[in-house]
């Protein structure tokens, strides 16, 4: 399976359980709870900032991410449609919603995250859209 073909499963899924009815919501709250949550995120670059956006995360927010125990998957960048060219999709690993709450939360306070964001942006914003959608394994996922 490419990369790509990954990174479409993984979108799919995303936007499949974000449009789950309130039952099933409460079945993977319940799922939730016995096991790690992944987290699927999307980010539209600002018009021709897909690099710096790249860049960013090359060369801080995997490293800021890590120190704040944000456990990165995997992150994709589409090769062709409407998308390619503007979007990175990532995916991160939580021990739990609650942790992954906290995690973000002590992310963006991190000084050092607050200044490499505002240095990444003296000349305008570089991401124009983020989404976020919570995952978990099914019961027959090889990953759990």
């Amino acid at each position: 399976m490419t990369k790509l073909s990954i990174a479409v499963v993984l979108l799919l899924t995303g936007f499949a359980v974000g449009r789950m009815s309130a039952g099933s919501a409460t079945l993977v709250a319940a799922q939730a709870t016995s096991g790690h949550v992944y987290e699927l995120r999307t980010y539209t670059a600002a018009e021709g900032k897909l690099a710096n956006v790249n860049a960013r995360f090359r060369d801080h927010t995997r490293r800021i991410f890590d120190k704040h125990d944000m456990k990165s998957v995997g992150y994709w960048t589409p090769l062709e449609g409407p998308t390619a060219g503007t979007t990175l999709i990532y995916l991160l690993e939580h021990p739990s919603r609650e942790a992954a709450r906290a995690n973000w939360a002590a992310f963006s306070a991190d000084p050092e995250w607050q200044k490499v964001k505002a240095e990444s942006e003296a000349d305008g914003k570089i991401v124009a859209k983020a989404e976020s959608v919570f995952l978990v394994p099914t019961d027959y996922s090889p990953m759990k």
